[in-house]
């Protein structure tokens, strides 16, 4: 049975979906880092790079966001496209994807609005797009034939999964509140920019939208008010409709359905297989890449075909990681290495198979020469791991720091400069006591030996500073 769990807090929102107790995706909101996916925008083109067919605009959030405008390419340098904007133009621009890191968020003027059955697209004149998952090819045409004569003028329309067997009424009815959506940011024009024209559902509704599917039993939330708003929509509780349930125990909600020890261990590099073997997940800037290990498993009977089953499982399990830390982009998996093409394309198959649950977009692409198996998810809001972490103030987020050896050669070096090339005789040298100890050398010979060689004078100071870092004070004798 599937559950969607919404938390509700001061500071933050937590979305979990739950299939028999075992949890299977995870979102965070925060009420300082809201995503700002699907709001709207007027914003300002603060510059313009033709040679990338881009531009740089401010939406008003602090980092400009990213505009691709060249879905036309130029003839040549020269030519220029119809469709670049000029500094200082106002555009009304929709976020396709939040900012990352020290990249803006990227922006598109192909305006889509979803809703729990289908998406609105504005822009897309005449086009009717049905969900692949929805296989029936009598009930495709069906609803094409009903969207068909509901299509508004000018506009466009997907048909999500969850909008199978539905009937005109209830399609009408979204189409028509999303319409009202679309015909709200006509005043754009007229706002001085940057100005948020439209902003996306609050994360309650906006979970609900997102996760309202057949094959949901129950969503439970401990927000009163939100709630009794969604008591008010006639979503719930019908036939073929998910149950509302509002939790009010004074136990956390997701310590109480056993989600908040599962939730922690999202976090964990290392991620053990039933087999004895285990994953290594690893973030990248530019990648995420999975390395399968056999563990415990290896020794145990025929080799390959301990091989074979810790890679199957291995699979299974980098679907569902994929899922659960929302990892996307370009995502490398190095399996165990295998002696034939069809163990390799069993594994390829059962990792296929694995990713049809995702709702988000995946896409196995197959085995490199390498032997790397290469995968692209879509990539939409920050991985959980970005979202529950921050860097690290000593490591800046690399995971490691300077070697010791390495931190007090560059102390000594340092000091050894001063005495040369300056007429500075005395020195304070600030750090954790075991660098300190470690810059001296064994019985002070490094010290002593430093103070005869230059006349100088140095002070050792412990301080309470984080280990690999040091500060060195000049004074005059």
């Amino acid at each position: 049975m599937k559950r969607v769990f919404i938390d509700v807090s001061a500071d933050l929102t937590r979305i979990a979906l739950a299939e028999d107790g075992k949890l299977q995706e995870l979102y965070y909101e925060s009420k300082r880092e809201e995503s700002l996916v699907g709001n709207i925008y007027a914003g300002r083109v603060a510059n313009v790079m033709p040679n990338l067919q881009a531009a740089f605009v401010d939406i008003g959030t602090g980092k400009n966001g990213y505009f691709y405008y060249g879905n036309v390419r130029a003839v040549s340098d020269e030519g220029k496209n119809a469709a670049r904007p000029k500094t200082g133009d106002t555009l009304v621009l929709q976020v396709e994807k939040d900012a990352v890191g020290e990249k803006g968020a990227v922006l598109t003027d192909r305006f889509s609005f979803p809703g729990k059955f289908l998406v609105l697209l504005p822009t897309e004149k005449g086009e009717i797009g049905i969900s692949r998952k929805i296989t029936d090819s009598a009930e495709r045409e069906r609803i094409r034939g009903i969207i068909a004569e509901l299509l508004p003028e000018g506009c466009g329309v997907i048909v999500r999964t969850n909008g199978a067997g539905k009937g005109r009424e209830e399609y009408e009815k979204e189409i028509n509140a999303l319409r009202k959506k679309w015909d709200k940011l006509d005043q754009g024009q007229f706002l001085l920019p940057p100005a948020l024209l439209l902003q996306e559902t609050h994360p309650v509704k906006r979970a609900v939208r997102d996760f309202y599917a057949a094959d949901v039993a129950e969503f439970v939330l401990n927000d009163e008010q939100a709630y009794e708003e969604l008591c008010q929509t006639g979503d719930f509780g019908g036939e073929g409709q998910p149950a509302l349930r509002y939790y009010g125990e004074k136990l956390p909600m997701f310590e109480a359905y056993f989600l908040e020890s599962q939730s922690e261990k999202a976090l964990e590099e290392r991620v053990w297989l039933k087999s004895g073997g285990f994953l290594v997940i690893e973030e990248t800037e530019a990648c995420v890449v999975i390395d399968v290990n056999t563990g415990k498993a290896a020794g145990r009977g025929d080799l390959q075909k301990t091989i074979l089953r810790t890679n199957l499982e291995a699979a299974e399990e980098a679907a569902k990681q994929m899922r659960l830390r929302n990892l996307s982009g370009i995502i490398i998996i190095d399996f165990i290495d295998m002696a034939s093409a069809e163990a390799q394309k069993e594994v390829t198959r059962t990792l296929e198979a694995a990713v049809k649950k995702d709702r988000i977009k995946t896409l196995v692409v197959g085995m490199t020469e390498l032997g790397l198996m290469q995968v692209t998810r879509k990539k939409t809001r920050p991985s959980l791991k970005r979202q529950m972490t921050t860097k690290c103030r000593a490591c800046e987020g690399t995971g490691r720091l300077p070697s010791i050896e390495w931190t007090v050669t560059k102390m000594r070096r340092q000091a050894e400069s001063i005495f040369a090339n300056t007429i500075y005789q005395k020195i304070t040298v600030r750090a954790d006591s075991r660098l300190l100890s470690a810059f001296a050398g064994k019985e002070e010979v490094y010290l002593k030996k430093l103070e005869e060689n230059y006349g100088g004078k140095v002070v050792l100071e412990p301080a309470p500073m984080e280990f690999g870092h040091f500060e060195i004070e000049k004074q005059k004798a």
